[in-house]
């Protein structure tokens, strides 16, 4: 059995522990996220323009059917040069987006939200605060890898459309010439990619199945250090 002088020191202990080594450890963990949130590109009102463009050369994977490049800056697709030959005709269209429209990557825009709640949770809880308990310190972390968990979902999930939704969502309108009503488009990242879909609509015969989902040419490259 402890004797009552081992039982002090292991308490005394401990609350060294929750006083001065926790907070080393989520101070090391604050400096990493806000690392992380920088590398978002979160823009200063006013200074938008200022944030550094990124220019992504798109590769086929569909025997070169879509070549371009999109401008990628902070969190929105600033530009897009896109030629695009479908099965449906082999003459190349060329479509490029107005120079009056931005598209926001959804995605970017969440996984830098989570970030910052994880920032938040954390900036609560300063060396000025006194944690009581382990299971405070657990119940704090556990509320940290929920965000950043969510954070990375985002990123490594696509941002999943349904045609309908992409028809209402604004996108089809931020291209100049317009792109033709059987031609739809989808940006989104996957992993490490930034990605373009591209579908060609058919129309339905009476027999067919409701849950027919046109087929698209995928467009992917690499962005490096993009986030």
């Amino acid at each position: 059995q402890r004797t009552s002088s081992q039982l002090d020191t292991t308490e005394e202990e401990f609350n060294w522990l929750l006083k001065e080594e926790v907070h080393a450890v989520l101070k090391q963990l604050q400096d990493i996220l806000k690392e992380a949130s920088r590398r978002f590109s979160i823009p200063t009102p006013g200074l938008e323009n200022q944030l550094k463009q990124e220019n992504f050369i798109l590769g086929s994977s569909t025997m070169d059917q879509v070549k371009g490049v999109l401008t990628l800056q902070g969190e929105a697709l600033t530009q897009a040069d896109i030629n695009l030959k479908t099965a449906k005709s082999n003459q190349v269209m060329h479509f490029t987006f107005r120079d009056d429209k931005h598209w926001k990557l959804q995605q970017i825009q969440d996984a830098r939200n989570h970030v910052n709640q994880a920032l938040q949770l954390l900036s609560g809880r300063d060396e000025s605060y006194h944690f009581k308990t382990g299971a405070e310190v657990n119940k704090l972390m556990d509320a940290v890898m929920l965000q950043l968990t969510r954070a990375r979902n985002r990123l490594t999930t696509p941002a999943a459309m349904t045609l309908p939704e992409l028809a209402t969502s604004g996108l089809m309108k931020m291209f100049t010439p317009p792109m033709p009503g059987d031609v739809m488009v989808n940006f989104y990242i996957n992993l490490s990619k930034l990605c373009l879909t591209v579908y060609q609509l058919h129309a339905m015969q009476p027999n067919t199945t409701k849950n027919f989902k046109p087929s698209g040419s995928s467009v992917l490259h690499n962005p490096g250090a993009m986030l």
